[in-house]
């Protein structure tokens, strides 16, 4: 699993920053792409990466603003003339079907894949399957805007070898069985429950993206005990009042929501572009005082999504 930061601006796009799109990228998991937000120039920022728009197998829209959903349009299009012939299936607040079709009836762009919309209203698991669940909640944005929880599922535990060697259990098959959790009958018609001989299983590793938002309570319970942490950053700690006004954090506010979070990584993303090199700067320096594990994103940024210590 890994992450890569697309466009990481806030408002209009800028020489260094184009608008907000990421990408989880779940290729050996899934062999699929999820794309969270598809700002102007999202597909753009693709041709210089290695991403395929035909593994792109769900958008993830966190709220109708033009720098969230300006570039859905044509990636839609580009995915098709791509090679793209599967399924895509659309997930944000409702009206991102009328906007989605309205464009490409009036470009009449005719794609050569279906498109399943899920306009979210309330809170809750949106998808699920054995694999992956993900959860949305409400910000705090004005206009409704939501979160993102990515979960996957736990992992078996390990097979405990040890213990079958010190009760003379012949390696071979049998472990296999046992690993899988099943009942063996041995020659001597001893019987052993495979659950007994499997270790405690691993929680799978949880990623939350958030939309525009300002600091709210919500934030910190979707994000509970992530390994990352997405969380705009568009103002500086000295910005407080206009954040707040403008229904945004700065990188404080997001700071201090991984900290109640208690999440392993913190990745600041949507920095206004009246920030620029020592300035950006200290946008990551105040919120490491608050959390240490804070990264400022830049365009093309990619990081392996690890399990954490605290995972088992």
């Amino acid at each position: 699993m890994k992450i890569q930061f697309l466009g990481t601006g806030a408002g209009v796009p800028s020489t260094m920053r184009y608008l907000s799109s990421i990408a989880l990228k779940l290729l050996d998991e899934r062999n699929e792409i999820w794309l969270f937000d598809c700002g102007e120039g999202t597909q753009q920022r693709i041709l210089k990466t290695s991403l395929k728009p035909r593994k792109v197998s769900k958008v993830f829209i966190t709220h109708l603003h033009g720098d969230h959903i300006f570039g859905l349009p044509g990636f839609l299009s580009s995915r098709a003339f791509q090679g793209g012939d599967t399924p895509l299936t659309i997930y944000g607040p409702k009206g991102i079907k009328d906007f989605v079709l309205t464009s490409l009836r009036v470009s009449q762009s005719h794609l050569r894949y279906p498109i399943f919309f899920h306009e979210l209203e309330e809170e809750g698991v949106v998808f699920a399957d054995k694999q992956f669940q993900v959860t949305c909640a409400k910000l705090s944005h004005g206009i409704p805007s939501f979160g993102y929880r990515v979960e996957e599922a736990a992992y078996p535990g390990e097979l405990l070898v040890d213990k079958l060697k010190a009760e003379n259990v012949p390696a071979g098959p049998i472990y296999g069985k046992l690993k899988n959790g099943e009942t063996v009958v041995l020659p001597n018609g001893r019987t052993l429950d495979g659950e007994d001989y499997v270790g405690k299983a691993i929680r799978g590793r949880v990623v939350t993206i958030l939309g525009d938002t300002r600091r709210t309570k919500q934030s910190v319970k979707l994000a509970k005990n992530s390994d990352v942490l997405v969380h705009e950053a568009t103002f500086d700690k000295h910005s407080q009042q206009i954040a707040y006004d403008y229904f945004h954090s700065t990188c404080v506010d997001a700071a201090k929501v991984a900290r109640d979070a208690n999440v392993q990584q913190l990745y600041l993303t949507h920095i206004s572009s009246r920030y620029a090199g020592k300035e950006v700067y200290a946008l990551e320096k105040d919120a490491r005082a608050i959390f240490k594990a804070t990264t400022l994103v830049n365009d093309y940024d990619e990081f392996d999504i690890h399990l954490s210590k605290e995972s088992d």
